[in-house]
């Protein structure tokens, strides 16, 4: 397994991945905003063949109200076969180290389903991100999201 640097060439990719994985599914355009806007901050996780099994995208957040440098993971996901691997881990570990070095990130920032106890789980436990407010009807069908947050520090791992 490698994780490594997404490219333009992965978004098709990781959007198929995304498909599969999750419900909530950005136009591919939406990919090469991130790709080509912050390309350090976004990986993929390639199998032996050099598939991609799972990928993380995220972002630089740069609304008005909060002027500390932060990042948001729009998107993570690993598919069904190459779970409890800790690939999960690994991607959002690369994407929050790459956060810091380039751009002096403070913390990040990510949503997810409040049913969804795999991904708190791994956020909670794992990650160590905090549940810093609940949006209500955040997701299109009208599912609540918990916004979480994680500091960051140099010494975040590899």
């Amino acid at each position: 397994m490698i994780i490594r640097n997404a490219t333009p060439e992965d978004l098709i990719n990781m959007q198929n991945c995304n498909l599969l994985c999750l419900p909530e599914n950005y136009q591919l355009k939406y990919y090469f905003y991130h790709g080509l806007s912050w390309p350090q901050l976004s990986y993929v996780a390639e199998d032996d063949s050099g598939k991609i099994v799972g990928y993380v995208l995220a972002k630089m957040e740069d609304d008005g109200e909060d002027t500390i440098p932060h990042g948001h993971i729009t998107s993570l996901a690993v598919r069904r076969t190459h779970r409890r691997l800790g690939i999960a881990q690994k991607l959002m570990e690369q994407s929050s180290r790459a956060m810091v070095e380039n751009f002096n990130a403070k913390y990040v920032s990510l949503h997810v389903r409040v049913s969804n106890r795999a991904a708190l789980h791994l956020y909670q436990n794992a990650l160590k991100f905090t549940i810093h407010d609940r949006d209500p009807r955040y997701y299109a069908d009208g599912e609540d999201a918990f916004s979480m947050r994680r500091e960051l520090t140099i010494t975040t791992k590899a």
